[in-house]
């Protein structure tokens, strides 16, 4: 799932195969931008903010792009693409191609105009200047609405960016809050914030959101999708329930011992 760690690493990959060598294809295949052409432009960077790519070209442009639920970035040698109607763009260089499958967003902007596109998100989590004022911005827009339960403040990516479903249920456990906690209830938002940044920071290097430090398979979470079994610490039953998000009702997982119910 497309967190604010898998998108930073899709950034790094994106950036060693085309930083730095002109593009001899590009090729959008959305309406709105299907006769684009970047060819003979060299790429200058590729970065993330928060679950959101930027991929600056020369002559001021940004390729921006975001994956949503299902997107990913293929980086394979320079050759055919593969014939999938799922191809959403593709960049390629002489030696490499980055091919875009099932993004949910795809535009091209001027790079001077890119808070247009990514200005409205908060703290991103995987900030490489993320500091004590970075944390402190961070706590501070989750403060500006106290009566939003927390489960779903965590998930507005206006108040911090790069938290995704799986991080929410795991964070939130190991500071021992229930989701339903209202966000001026909560003890410690600075250390929820913190703890946020520490995650995906170790996570950012490798596949998989693993927040109980066990790599084997099927151990990697306290409570993200495991309904129904028992707690890794107290051995209560772990609960599932729908919560209101930003984009809609998503499942989420509590221990019920571990993190009380409020009120």
């Amino acid at each position: 799932m497309p967190e604010g760690d898998v998108v930073w690493l899709t950034a790094r990959r994106l950036r060693e195969a085309l930083a730095g060598r002109p593009l001899v294809r590009s090729d959008f295949r959305v309406p709105r931008f299907a006769t684009a052409d970047l060819r003979g432009r060299t790429v200058l960077d590729a970065v993330s903010r928060g679950k959101h790519l930027l991929v600056r070209v020369e002559g001021g442009l940004t390729v921006h792009t975001h994956l949503l639920m299902e997107g990913r970035w293929q980086i394979r040698r320079a050759g055919p693409v593969p014939r999938d109607h799922r191809v959403r763009l593709v960049l390629a260089n002489a030696e490499w191609q980055a091919v875009g499958h099932s993004l949910g967003l795809v535009e091209l902007v001027r790079t001077a105009e890119e808070d247009q596109a990514v200005g409205h998100l908060g703290p991103d989590l995987l900030d490489p200047g993320w500091g004590q004022e970075t944390a402190a911005a961070a706590v501070a827009r989750l403060e500006e609405d106290p009566g939003r339960t927390i489960g779903e403040a965590v998930l507005d990516q206006t108040r911090l960016a790069g938290i995704g479903n799986v991080y929410k249920a795991e964070i939130l456990f190991l500071r021992g809050v229930h989701p339903w906690t209202l966000v001026g209830n909560v003890p410690d938002l600075l250390g929820l914030v913190e703890l946020s940044h520490r995650l995906l920071d170790l996570n950012k290097d490798r596949h998989g959101h693993i927040t109980t430090g066990d790599l084997a398979r099927g151990r990697e979470h306290w409570v993200y999708g495991r309904a129904g079994r028992p707690c890794r610490r107290c051995g209560t039953r772990i609960e599932r329930g729908e919560q209101t998000s930003h984009g809609g009702k998503r499942i989420t997982y509590w221990c019920p011992r571990c993190q009380p119910a409020p009120g």
